[in-house]
């Protein structure tokens, strides 16, 4: 399915994560304080260009596809590396390419593509539902005299440490119609605050605008990108899903062969043996509904929203349970600070809700279904 280049690609990231990003760096930047090893993510960039891949290169990126990037991720994902990946490179640069605006694209994604700068996505309220419709923020104004937004926008990927904000608002005056927006972060009526959340490894803001300032990027009615960059962010965060998932998997089985208890390795015993079989069959089918889905995404099938739906709710489902198999055959041990089946864990539920809970995708399903009947 791969071609040697991208498999070489996701080598390479494999084996600068091992060197520079292994849990005792992990923990290491968890406890610092920072929301990221920023000396990471510029080697991240500089050397392997992950940032640039799904960016054209008449934007500065390399005009990869978003192939490239789930294979990056995917490794991110299994060293549960905190960087702007996903909140910059996947949601913000997607919004800005799905704004169509040339300018726009012309000033910010390079700064994106090579690292220097940060951009974070402002788009839904407190009950996070991560719907075209269901946006945080208002705007008022006209072309002609400039525009202003307001409101609060919750789970913000990157948001505290963001220099350009991305806002999806309803402009007044225009039937409910949705725009996209750049806010300078250091205007007036911004205000911004790091959330306190469950995965440490995935920071999270809350962005209050009170008549702050912005520049409408899009035209007309913004949902259906919105739409696009929903569908971008979800396959997304399912390679960041099986790559976790593999990982906790693979430190489970390792302990298995570790732990004795009665004399033999608690692996050799049948009934754990059938467990972490169940548990490897469900690492691999999410993989295939992960690759199905960024194929589907890649090639522009019909299909991709479907299969992308598909990849969220399947792939958040199968880490789930992983981490929390992966919880009880580690015993008293995984629940301890100073074990990272925690992490895991941690990262699992939170990936769940992210961009809408699970069963919110399986109503989605639903509706494809209908729609194919």
């Amino acid at each position: 399915m791969f071609t040697e280049e991208q498999l070489e690609l996701r080598k390479t990231v494999a084996q600068l994560l091992n060197k520079r990003a292994d849990a005792a760096a992990l923990r290491r930047t968890l406890e610092s304080g920072e929301a990221f090893d920023r000396g990471l993510w510029e080697v991240l960039c500089q050397q392997v260009g992950v940032a640039a891949l799904a960016i054209p290169e008449e934007f500065g990126g390399f005009g990869a596809t978003v192939v490239e990037q789930h294979l990056v991720l995917e490794e991110l994902g299994a060293a549960l590396t905190p960087s702007p990946m996903f909140g910059s490179v996947v949601l913000a640069a997607q919004a800005i390419l799905a704004s169509g605006n040339t300018e726009a694209c012309e000033r910010l994604l390079p700064g994106i593509a090579e690292g220097s700068s940060i951009a974070a996505l402002c788009w839904v309220g407190p009950e996070g539902r991560w719907r075209s419709k269901d946006v945080a923020c208002t705007a008022s104004g006209r072309d002609a005299d400039g525009f202003t937004v307001s409101g609060t926008a919750h789970y913000v990927l990157d948001g505290a440490h963001a220099d350009v904000l991305i806002v999806a608002a309803s402009v007044e005056g225009e039937d409910g119609a949705i725009a996209l927006f750049e806010v300078d972060p250091s205007a007036g009526g911004v205000t911004r605050r790091a959330l306190p959340t469950m995965d440490l490894t995935r920071p999270m803001s809350v962005v209050e605008f009170a008549s702050a300032p912005a520049v409408r990027l899009t035209v007309g009615d913004a949902s259906a990108a919105l739409e696009r960059v929903r569908d971008i962010a979800i396959v997304a965060l399912s390679a960041e899903q099986v790559g976790a998932a593999a990982r906790c998997l693979q430190i489970t089985v390792d302990y298995s062969k570790e732990r004795v208890q009665f004399g033999r390795a608690i692996g050799s015993f049948q009934a754990l043996k059938h467990r972490m079989a169940d548990l490897y069959f469900l690492v691999e089918t999410a993989r295939s509904a992960s690759y199905a889905a960024v194929h589907s995404l890649g090639e522009g099938l019909p299909s991709a929203a479907a299969d992308a739906a598909v990849a969220k709710a399947y792939c958040s489902e199968a880490f789930n349970a992983v981490a929390g198999d992966a919880i009880q055959l580690h015993g008293g041990i995984a629940i301890t600070w100073e074990h990272d089946a925690h992490l895991f864990f941690k990262r699992a539920h939170g990936s769940s809700q992210l961009f809408g809970q699970p069963e919110q995708y399986l109503e989605e399903m639903e509706s494809f279904a209908g729609l194919h009947t």
